[in-house]
């Protein structure tokens, strides 16, 4: 008892010995520390305001001088989404745009499936015997067997296990996407993904990693970075899933994406691949199958293939395509697909007719090809212009070889052309974006669209046409 009494003591006197050699401005920062803690110790944590009544008139002035904010930014009455063209008929290969007849460079009717007849009598004909709609969700009621005839053609077409089909092509991949990667899964995406393809990253919170468009050695890159990370904490990579997601023929940009390379990178760091094909499918490849038949690619390489119906095959909705397991899933975790009403009858049947066209007429993607070749090269070479595409694209776009400086300005320049072609007979138009919602805006663009219907000298003169009006608006 003693020894430690005198322990104590002796600890006593070593604090105090300290106290007196500390430095001055250590004890006075401690002294303020100390007051501080007291003051917040006995200190009310807020001040009771004291109350002041308004009178009625007082409360009636304040309103009446109250502004809300407006609930959306103001728009200008001008901006090019509240002036559209009027289309008078149906959007063929002659098209009636503001009342004026012109040759159609703006619609997606590759094929020119929309007024062929066959097309149109299989919708009639399922109209008489349908009706107009299904008022709903595939799971209530809303399959018919024609939507199971349609997927099983699908499936058979593009040579997978299975296809299911969406109403909305749209929503095809952005409810695929959210479907399979969860928040805390990692998806690499090529910068010039379509809208669509952005809300369906959006939808699925998960981290997402762009990489620069068709740079395979920045995918590389970016995987390599994924592989340490996963390497530092292996329990949380057992459990989070990667994805790589990009367009067969992508419609921002016109060019392919170099499939070969990217199945190659899938494998090497385990990777899952989704193909969206919106744009490909009905136009790559001997037999239309998209990106994977143009490039020789076992269908089983690719994880997920999605595209929608509103292109080649002129009818409206979208599909998935692959494996058994993967597509049923999407039968339990596709929103688009669970609470969407489901595809009308009538154009599920008219793409059943598309799909019979397509397989006899195989040497009709030849042509397309042959078509976007002739227009691509006459396209070459105009002042002010660039061409943005690859030569067997459908879809060409045409940007300013150097900009304004100012994006309205661009657009400005660009909308003459197009008006300047209209007024002479050729419907172009410019590509539209949401420019507040794209993660990476595209420049303004004139977009062509080359289908089976226009003519050489069509082309040709198209051609011509642009060159004029970009020789009379630029220069």
């Amino acid at each position: 008892m003693a020894a430690e009494g005198a322990g104590q003591q002796w600890v006593l006197v070593e604090m105090v010995q300290a106290f007196y050699e500390a430095p001055t401005y250590h004890l006075i920062l401690e002294g303020i520390l100390i007051l501080w803690i007291i003051r917040l110790l006995f200190s009310k944590t807020y001040k009771l305001q004291e109350r002041s009544d308004l009178t009625p008139k007082e409360k009636e002035e304040l309103i009446e001088e109250w502004q809300p904010e407006p609930l959306v930014p103001p728009v200008s009455k001008d901006h090019p989404a509240l002036n559209y063209n009027v289309v008078s008929g149906p959007p063929i290969h002659n098209i009636v745009v503001n009342g004026k007849e012109c040759i159609n460079f703006a619609s997606f009717n590759f094929l020119g499936l929309l007024d062929n007849e066959r097309v149109k009598n299989a919708a009639q004909n399922s109209l008489t015997k349908y009706g107009v709609g299904t008022c709903g969700p595939r799971g209530f009621y809303g399959t018919f067997d024609v939507h199971l005839e349609l997927e099983e053609r699908l499936a058979k077409f593009m040579r997978t296990e299975e296809a299911i089909i969406y109403s909305y092509g749209f929503a095809t991949i952005a409810s695929a996407i959210p479907a399979y990667s969860k928040r805390g899964d990692i998806v690499f995406v090529d910068e010039a993904a379509c809208f669509a393809i952005q809300k369906g990253l959006q939808a699925s919170r998960s981290n997402i990693k762009f990489f620069k468009h068709n740079d395979m050695a920045d995918l590389e890159h970016l995987l390599k970075e994924q592989e340490i990370e996963d390497q530092k904490n292996p329990r949380k990579a057992r459990v989070t899933r990667r994805f790589i997601v990009v367009e067969g023929l992508y419609v921002n940009a016109g060019d392919i994406c170099p499939l070969p390379e990217l199945v190659k990178l899938k494998y090497k760091y385990k990777v899952r691949l989704f193909l969206e094909e919106s744009l490909s499918f009905g136009v790559l490849g001997e037999h239309g199958r998209g990106v994977t038949e143009h490039f020789g690619i076992n269908m089983d390489d690719i994880d997920l293939i999605s595209a929608n119906m509103e292109n080649s095959l002129a009818s409206i909705g979208g599909f998935c395509c692959g494996r058994s397991f993967v597509i049923d899933h999407q039968r339990l975790s596709g929103q688009g697909y669970c609470f969407s009403a489901s595809l009308p009858p009538l154009l599920a049947a008219a793409a059943i007719e598309g799909l019979n066209i397509m397989e006899e007429n195989p040497g009709i993607f030849q042509i397309l090809r042959q078509k976007c070749k002739r227009i691509h090269q006459a396209l070459q070479g105009i002042p002010g212009l660039r061409v943005v595409g690859q030569s067997i694209s459908p879809a060409l776009h045409l940007r300013l070889e150097e900009s304004t400086g100012s994006r309205e300005s661009d657009a400005r320049l660009l909308k003459e052309i197009v008006d300047y072609c209209m007024n002479r007979g050729i419907a172009l138009t410019q590509a539209r974006y949401l420019e507040k919602e794209e993660k990476f805006l595209p420049p303004p663009s004139i977009r062509v669209v080359v289908t089976v219907e226009q003519t050489e000298p069509e082309l040709d003169k198209a051609a011509s046409l642009i060159r004029e009006a970009a020789e009379s608006v630029l220069n």
